[in-house]
């Protein structure tokens, strides 16, 4: 058997976990629909854990329209009032209503940047982050941008939106490489060395 390969130690020997950590974590990620999904996951996983969330993934991507924004935007009471009693999703009333909400917020987005894909790239002008972290503890929690991206998101009503968790999106969208330097997937994620872009305040 050939050695396994070094992965960040987040991702530790749980299969799912590692397949996340392997083909998605950090990917520089553009495709709208995913961009949303990845929005209300965080969202979700507010106070869990992110391996619960990846568990009950396939059971959020059929009770939520395979995170159809345009089609969310559109629940209403009794809809909401069904994921409130389906046991494959996290049954929380303020982050059910606030999938809801933000799926009408990022549609407001998209109106007016032209793609919620622009709209969220433009907090890194359209650039990954390229970070250089030796150890796990290296790694921080939030930044300004994802400050920054907490306050203009919050602006335009999106919930659950603190700078904790845009900063896990920004990783999970790939707007940040955070594998650590000895993890096979910094190099894979673009871990060449480059100056970040300078922020761009979203005052429109």
């Amino acid at each position: 058997m050939g050695q396994a390969p070094k992965r960040c130690a987040w991702a530790g020997d749980d299969p799912l976990y590692q397949a996340y950590h392997d083909r998605e974590w950090g990917v520089p990620c553009r495709d709208e629909r995913r961009l949303f999904e990845f929005l209300l996951l965080e969202g979700a996983q507010a106070g869990l854990s992110w391996i619960t969330i990846l568990r009950k993934r396939e059971n959020y991507r059929a009770a939520f329209d395979d995170f159809d924004p345009e089609r969310i935007a559109r629940y209403g009471p009794e809809r909401i009032a069904d994921l409130l009693e389906n046991p494959g999703i996290v049954r929380n009333r303020l982050k059910i209503h606030s999938a809801v909400n933000n799926a009408r917020a990022c549609l407001e987005a998209r109106e007016a940047f032209g793609s919620f894909s622009d709209f969220i790239w433009g907090f890194v002008d359209g650039v990954p982050r390229i970070n250089h972290w030796r150890h796990r503890g290296e790694v921080p929690v939030r930044t300004p941008v994802s400050d920054a991206m907490s306050r203009e998101l919050r602006r335009r009503g999106f919930t659950f939106a603190g700078s904790t968790i845009c900063y896990a999106y920004m990783q999970a969208v790939g707007m940040v490489n955070d594998h650590t330097l000895d993890c096979f997937r910094h190099r894979a994620c673009g871990g060449e060395r480059r100056e970040p872009a300078a922020l761009k305040r979203r005052t429109e």
